[in-house]
């Protein structure tokens, strides 16, 4: 098994249709101990079940937005563990009329509020969970390709994700240094919850479908098996990158 006794920790998770759910799933098929975190009860809730079925070890409460309480998290994961080899990023979220309204509308506090849960907040789990992690180590974070072109009503998601793609480079190079690898997998558009915030997501599925080299969406499992590939030693030499999954769209032009 490619994660066998390998210990995954998945931020994000929301429901089964999560793509955080397929990775998770696909991750504990090839062997992996998983633990997840939740940042408030009505979300617990939700993930319980979910922690039951896939064999979770532990669950964790962490917002991400509070410096305190993503360290308490590593503290709480030190205790229940002592070290982490995998830690999935799957978090982002931006007001819901930041969404459908005109990008240049976007408020002050909306723009930060992006940034700062659906970036930032990865810089922030790096460092706290950095020195559970040894040599061989690998983190992912979720991405879209809205960060690199405009997609419709993506908006100042589109924007928050490029300070994610960047952010993931740089880290790169700080991580490197202690042989911790840190990738980008940037999916498809898949029907999540936090796709359901999208105004004309059925649109954007349509079109995937007419133009994409393999005439289809992606599916979680095809994004969890991508994820296999970034947390197990078969990428031991790839590190800052964006990995795509999504029928081969971006590479279209006109």
């Amino acid at each position: 098994m490619l994660l066998q006794g390998k210990k995954a920790l998945i931020f994000g998770i929301a429901n089964e249709r999560s793509i955080a759910y397929g990775i998770a799933s696909q991750m504990k098929k090839e062997g992996a101990r998983l633990a997840f975190s939740y940042a408030g009860d009505a979300i617990k809730k939700r993930i319980e079940p979910i922690n039951e079925e896939l064999g979770g070890e532990f669950l964790v409460k962490c917002d991400v937005s509070s410096d305190d309480d993503v360290q308490r998290s590593a503290e709480y994961v030190k205790e229940q563990w002592g070290d982490v080899d995998i830690l999935v990023h799957s978090v982002a979220f931006a007001h819901r009329d930041d969404l459908k309204n005109r990008f240049i509308d976007t408020s002050r506090e909306g723009f930060l509020l992006a940034q700062n849960i659906s970036a930032y907040s990865l810089v922030c789990l790096c460092r706290a969970f950095e020195p559970l992690m040894k040599e061989g180590g690998s983190i992912m974070a979720m991405t879209y390709h809205g960060s690199q072109k405009v997609i419709t009503n993506y908006n100042v998601m589109g924007v928050a994700k490029a300070s994610l793609e960047a952010s993931i480079r740089y880290l790169a190079a700080d991580l490197g240094a202690k042989g911790i690898r840190i990738n980008g997998l940037s999916a498809g558009p898949i029907k999540t919850m936090a796709s359901s915030g999208i105004s004309g997501f059925k649109t954007i599925l349509h079109t995937i479908e007419e133009r994409a080299p393999l005439h289809k969406n992606v599916t979680q499992d095809e994004v969890g098996k991508a994820a296999l590939y970034l947390a197990s030693d078969l990428s031991s030499g790839t590190t800052g990158e964006i990995i795509y999954v999504d029928a081969g769209y971006n590479i279209m032009g006109i």
